[in-house]
């Protein structure tokens, strides 16, 4: 049997699968995440085992220690799955709330209420901690779910998979509503991505080549963010000290995070106090400055940016650092180089505050905040399969909400239309 044929087969069970899973009751699905759990944490030697497979081979192909850490199901990462699917059962279940209602002159009584989107497909790159995470998700929202891991996290990923299906067989939920595509092939992602007729959406999660590519071939809606260039802008009158710290936090704390600020846009009345404090803080962080000529003409010795600077995502220690005339320009400045992910102002007025939450449409605005908080866990959601910078159907951090979509529901007591 061809590959394509595996792949579709694959995707007309969990879509089967995934009209049970729609029915189940909050307490079945709680049930399956937290023998999910369960069954994580006791299979920690085996799911090691696998992992060492794809450890071993990483380090022959030379890998980055970054992406072999990444690669690594420690203890720690396998507590932190097993953690994750708990806190999902905790959350309270999206499927079937009643958002709104309303009566119409005729007495008919309408309202929306969530239901599942149908079969979710991922395709992602290393961390195979992402399986159980996104396992978990897509399972409490009522969704199956399709998982196209990275080649180099294979036998991890397969692992995973085996022992979430073990537990789920001792449950009500149907284990094939969990599927991870069993190739290697990259033909396989084409395959998935042909599957209109079984998958409702696809959900990219990696770097900007991957998400490109997913775009370009997929003939199923994609919700995608391209790359994080987020913002931080110092207004003027600013309180120094809270605007280093936010600063230093946003591009150190974990500088290779799509919610890592990139640029820093300073206001020019607080340029000459402020800026050369903000530069020995950065340049003891370690961190790289690359500076507009207004920026290099207050710090000599910085590198002068380059018009590419502006829309870099470094994802690593540099920031780009430019003067700007007042609020107005700094929007303007986000307008052009920004990527909708996430930008914050660092003020004392709330008026401008107000302003710039009103102008900059990114995915997530913030006042007085490091962008780190741009995601699901630290802004309550939950875990979250992913940022969304594409404004249909979700924008922002995806959590349990995200996985849903609404239905028109009806109330009458016999109404005909005249």
């Amino acid at each position: 049997m061809s590959i394509e044929k595996k792949i579709k087969d694959l995707a007309v069970a969990v879509k089967a699968a995934a009209r049970t899973l729609a029915a189940a009751s909050t307490r079945e699905k709680d049930l399956a995440l937290r023998a999910m759990a369960a069954n994580l944490r006791k299979r920690r030697d085996f799911l090691q085992d696998k992992n060492r497979l794809d450890l071993d081979k990483a380090l022959e192909n030379g890998l980055s220690p970054a992406m072999i850490d990444r690669l690594t199901l420690s203890d720690q990462v396998i507590e932190g799955m097993a953690a994750g699917l708990e806190e999902v059962a905790a959350f309270p279940d999206p499927v079937g709330e009643i958002v709104r209602m309303w009566r119409r002159p005729n007495q008919l009584q309408i309202g929306k209420m969530r239901i599942p989107l149908g079969v979710v497909g991922m395709i992602y790159e290393s961390r195979p901690n992402v399986t159980a995470d996104a396992a978990g998700l897509c399972l409490k929202s009522g969704n199956g779910v399709i998982l196209r891991g990275g080649s180099e996290a294979f036998h991890s990923n397969m692992a995973v998979l085996e022992v979430l299906h073990e537990a789920l067989e001792t449950t009500a939920i149907p284990a094939s509503v969990v599927q991870v595509v069993p190739f290697t092939e990259r033909q396989a992602i084409n395959y998935l991505l042909a599957c209109e007729d079984e998958i409702d959406l696809i959900i990219p999660r990696g770097g900007e080549g991957l998400i490109r590519f997913v775009v370009e071939h997929s003939r199923i809606p994609v919700i995608k963010h391209y790359k994080g260039v987020c913002h931080v802008y110092v207004d003027n009158g600013a309180d120094p000290e809270m605007a280093k710290n936010i600063v230093l936090n946003a591009k150190t704390h974990r500088p290779g995070v799509c919610n890592a600020a990139e640029t820093v846009l300073v206001h020019q009345e607080m340029a000459a106090g402020f800026l050369p404090e903000l530069v020995d803080a950065l340049k003891d962080g370690g961190v790289e400055i690359r500076g507009c000529a207004r920026t290099c003409a207050q710090v000599p010795g910085l590198i002068p940016a380059a018009e590419s600077d502006w829309e870099t995502e470094y994802l690593d220690l540099i920031i780009a650092v430019k003067v700007v005339d007042d609020l107005d320009a700094a929007i303007a400045h986000i307008v052009e180089y920004g990527s909708d992910h996430t930008e914050t102002i660092v003020t004392r007025d709330y008026q401008r505050a107000q302003d710039f939450l009103r102008r900059i449409n990114s995915s997530v605005v913030m006042v007085n905040a490091s962008t780190r908080f741009s995601d699901g866990g630290q802004m309550g959601l939950g875990a979250e399969i992913g940022i969304s910078t594409t404004k249909l159907h979700a924008y922002g951090p995806m959590g349990l909400e995200g996985l849903t979509t609404t239905k028109y529901i009806v109330y009458g007591n016999g109404q005909i239309r005249e």
